[in-house]
This record gives C-alpha cells, sequence and structure tokens, in this order.
C-alpha cells in the first residue's frame, strides 16, 4: 500500500507557524509523513535567510518529519519567476518524488498564495494531489489575483486563515465555492509564544516604547525609497506627538540598512531613545516579550495581529496617499490598505470615524473585490452596485477610483449623459492641453 505524504509549503516564519497552529489543532488527517518544502522568496535568495534559518524555527521543526528546499530543487532559477513549460510537467513530477523520496506516495498539498509561483507551479507539477490553502495575511478576505486553471482551482478544498478581522469572511477562492475554516487563535498564539521563547539573541527593549513596523514598499514600488524613509519618520514623529520617548523600529527583514539611518538622524534631532531591531525575527514576538505601549504602522498584517490578539494599542499612517495612488487598481494590496484605512485610527488622531459593523464592512470588501476583479467575480455584481448605491460618498470614495466604476457602469461613476466623455477624443484633447498648461505655470 503506498504512504500518505502531506507537503506543507512556506515562504516566511509567520506562514510557518500558522501551519504549526494548524496541525496541533488537527485541521489535517494523519499521514505517514509530513514534509515542510521552504520557498526562499525574496528578490536575492542567496543573501537571505530561508525559514527554517531564521531564529526561532526551531520549535517549529518539530511539526515535520523532514525540511526540503524549493530553491535547492530548482536551482539555479528564482522560485518567484520559475515555472517548467506545460508539456514537461510529468517530468518534473517525476524528478521531485525522486529527489524528495516520494515514490509512488499519495501526495496531498498545502499551499500559500495560490495563484502566483512558487504555489501554482507545485500545484501543476502534481497534478493528482488535493490542495488545502491556508492565508497568512490580509489578502485572504480579496479577492483572488489572476484567474487559476480550473485544473487547480477545482483541487481546493478548503481556505485555512486566521481570524484577523472578526466577523468577514475571505473572498479568495470563492469562484470555486472554497469553504474558509477559522485556526483556532489559541492554538496560533502558543505557536507564537514558543517560538519567542526559543529566540535568545533579542536585545532588552525599553518599556512602555512605541513600535514602529517597516514592511518595505518601495520593494513593491509602492513607494520610492526616499517615500517610505519619509514614511517611517512620520511615524516617529506621530508617536513622539503622542509622548512615546522610546521608539523601536523592526525593519523589514531584507530592507536596506539606509532607512535606519534616517530615524537615527530624526531621533537625534528630537531628542528622543531608538532602538532598531536587526534580529530576523516577528513582529509578534515583540508583541509577546515586549508590550510595546503602541504599534504603528502603514497596513502591516502584524496591525491586526497586535489588535486583535494582543489587544495592544495600535494606529496607521500614510494609508490615505496609498490608496489613491495603488496601481493598478486590481494591485493585492489593495482590501490590506482598504482594511486598515477602514478600520484602525489614524496616528495623528485627525479623523475620527465611525465603526463600521460586520455587514457594512462585509459590502465594502465585496465592492472593492469585484471592482479588482470582476471578471473573476461576476456574481458579485448585484452586491457592489448595493453597497455603491447606498454608501458611496465622501466617507468611502476614496477606496475606489471613478474612472473605474465608470468603466463598470456602477454607481458611483461619472454620470450616464456624460459617459461619452471617457471615449471622446475631443475630451481627452482638452484634458491634456489644460494638463500641459498646468504643468508650464508651476515652472
Amino acid at each position: 500500500m503506498s504512504r500518505t505524504t502531506q507537503i506543507f509549503c512556506a515562504s516566511t516564519l509567520y506562514g510557518a507557524a500558522t501551519l504549526a497552529a494548524a496541525i496541533e489543532s488537527d485541521c489535517f488527517p494523519a499521514a505517514d509523513r509530513r514534509l515542510l518544502l521552504v520557498c526562499n522568496n525574496s528578490a536575492m535568495p542567496e543573501t537571505t535567510p530561508a525559514v527554517d534559518e531564521m531564529p526561532g524555527f526551531a520549535p517549529l521543526r518539530e511539526h515535520f518529519d523532514a525540511v526540503l528546499s524549493y530553491n535547492d530543487a530548482i536551482r539555479p532559477f528564482h522560485p518567484g519567476a520559475w515555472a517548467p513549460r506545460p508539456d514537461d510537467l510529468p517530468l518534473f513530477e517525476r524528478y521531485l518524488r525522486m529527489l524528495w523520496d516520494l515514490g509512488d506516495d499519495h501526495v496531498s498539498l498545502v499551499l500559500e498564495s495560490i495563484q502566483v509561483n512558487p504555489a501554482l507551479t507545485i500545484a501543476q507539477m502534481f497534478t493528482d494531489a488535493p490542495i488545502d490553502v491556508y492565508a497568512d495575511g490580509l489578502m485572504s478576505y480579496g479577492p483572488t489575483r489572476n484567474k487559476i486553471d480550473p485544473l487547480v482551482g477545482t483541487r481546493v478544498r478548503r481556505l485555512l486563515h486566521l481570524d484577523l478581522v472578526p466577523g468577514l469572511t475571505p473572498l479568495l477562492l470563492t469562484e470555486f465555492d472554497v469553504t474558509p475554516q477559522i485556526l483556532p487563535t489559541s492554538a496560533f498564539l502558543k505557536v507564537l509564544g514558543r517560538l519567542g521563547d526559543s529566540v535568545a539573541e533579542l536585545p532588552p527593549l525599553p518599556e512602555n516604547s512605541a513600535l514602529l513596523l517597516g514592511q518595505y514598499l518601495s520593494a513593491l514600488d509602492i513607494l520610492s525609497p526616499q517615500e517610505e524613509e519619509d514614511l517611517h519618520v512620520r511615524m516617529m514623529r506621530g508617536a513622539v506627538a503622542r509622548g512615546h520617548r522610546s521608539i523601536v523600529f523592526k525593519p523589514h527583514p531584507t530592507a536596506p540598512a539606509r532607512f535606519s539611518r534616517a530615524l537615527e538622524a530624526e531621533a537625534d534631532k528630537l531628542e528622543v531613545d531608538l532602538t532598531v531591531l536587526d534580529v530576523p525575527v516577528l513582529a509578534e514576538t515583540l508583541f509577546e516579550k515586549a508590550r510595546p505601549a503602541l504599534v504603528v504602522g502603514c497596513f502591516s498584517t502584524a496591525l491586526f495581529t497586535a489588535s486583535a490578539f494582543y489587544d495592544l494599542p495600535v494606529a496607521r499612517v500614510g494609508t490615505a496617499p496609498l490608496l489613491d495612488r495603488l496601481a493598478p487598481f486590481q494591485n493585492s494590496n489593495r482590501i490590506p490598505l482598504t482594511l486598515a484605512d477602514a478600520l484602525l485610527p489614524e496616528l495623528d488622531g485627525k479623523q475620527q470615524r465611525d465603526t463600521l459593523d460586520a455587514e457594512t464592512l462585509t459590502g465594502l470588501v465585496t465592492a472593492v473585490g469585484f471592482v479588482m476583479q470582476p471578471q473573476i467575480y461576476p456574481g458579485k455584481r448585484p452586491a457592489a452596485e448595493r453597497f455603491l448605491s447606498q454608501h458611496f460618498g465622501p466617507g468611502t470614495q476614496r477606496y475606489f477610483k471613478r474612472r473605474r466604476l465608470t468603466s463598470l457602469g456602477l454607481p458611483g461613476g461619472i454620470p450616464e449623459r456624460l459617459s461619452f466623455l471617457p471615449r471622446s477624443s475631443t475630451a481627452r484633447r482638452v484634458v491634456r492641453r489644460a494638463r500641459a498648461l498646468r504643468k508650464a505655470v508651476r515652472r
């Protein structure tokens, strides 16, 4: 009789911790072997530690019979860029079965971000394997980024996710009627607690400090490096304005050192104590061990774990301009950005908004999700129309682009009697001339 083998794929320590919590919660049936397949998707994996090389991984290893490296298997190609030709998929399945000693095992896959490589390629190579998808962040609440081949999508049995936004159901993979399943928060926190205890080299952090979270948005072409430095400086100034004299900055593991230097210069001007963490640990480890008085970020998932799981005060910075400039509209960061802007308080406290109830929040996310991916979710049009007709206005219009609403014929777009304007060559010519004149005046 063939063995049963479960292959769990992880590219982040947060994701590996999520998998460990799912295993401890008996979310998966018994198997002869459980293998952790590590994918290092950083821009330069040769210089960036993989998941199994990061501080805190030791207690996660015990959940698996072996740890494999996808990067080693496809070297010298990059996991996020490489995919075999369709005709070669059976050949590569045989190769991986031989390399990982799978033989004729019955394989099942547990993947993250299935709509892109490397998860998509792995799913395609193991043609008959049933699939579970797990979400390690806020993007699961948004639509599937790309159309997925039904030969892959119909094999997905469920979506495992953390309850980061209570009352909100993920939109991801609902086009295949995939059932979402919430992972127990208690199990996740238990795993994170053990992970934090195993990190020995964490420096002592000052009490009652404000923790600033870096996301390295310039690497995603969302901000320029200078704009991201300015964003971090705004975080510090806002925290100091709230009375915090001790600041802890946790940069993204792959962010350049100059981000820290800009904050150090600002700390000297403001005469505050700054601690820069150069140890690649999870923000949740700091929530557990240091209990910061305030957590500040842009739209990081860690803001929601801090608030929902650790009951820590949080604040956001810079979401409004990002909503306006994030492109294309289908960018998968739009839903996390929308959730942060809609649910979290602003650092400077200037904009006080009413708390969204679960029904209104669901309507907002559904509408944004449909506008992002109308071809994948045509059935969501009535819900989007209903939300926009009832709620589109000063409080919600920043989450949508009027041009996008117009092209989809949705409420909030250009009125029907003016709908000829985007198609009018004369109107476009007048607009271009007006823009040129405005630029000339500014000079």
